[in-house]
């Protein structure tokens, strides 16, 4: 059973980046729909997968992080407009029957992903 996975680390401070919105969209006939939006835990993880079983298609998604709320209030000064304020990963799910696991490092001028297991 395939499903899908993040979370977050804020490699400014080497802590999970928690109560972080994060949405899920998904490329359906050439538009971007809202499948789920949640917020992580205090682990930067979210409670549950994001998406797992019959929910998880063969197609394009994206990943939404609101950093800069998270920046904001953890008190961290930064310029307006942000450098980054909503960071945006698009990736391909091949196979609906594997895990993705998309995690997120992050800091205010920086961010970096890969496909973890």
């Amino acid at each position: 059973m395939g499903k899908l996975t993040t979370h977050i680390l804020d490699t400014s401070s080497g802590k999970p980046g928690k109560n972080i919105t994060i949405q899920l969209y998904v490329l359906r006939n050439e538009s971007w729909e809202l499948v789920k939006e949640t917020v992580s835990n205090d682990d930067g993880r979210c409670d549950g997968p994001l998406l797992e079983g019959a929910d998880l298609i063969v197609g394009q998604y994206e990943l939404v992080f609101h950093a800069g709320d998270y920046f904001d209030a953890a008190g961290i000064e930064l310029p307006e407009p942000k450098f980054l304020d909503e960071i945006v990963l698009r990736f391909g799910v091949p196979d609906a029957g594997e895990h993705y696991h998309v995690p997120l490092l992050m800091s205010p001028f920086s961010y970096s992903t890969y496909r973890g297991s």
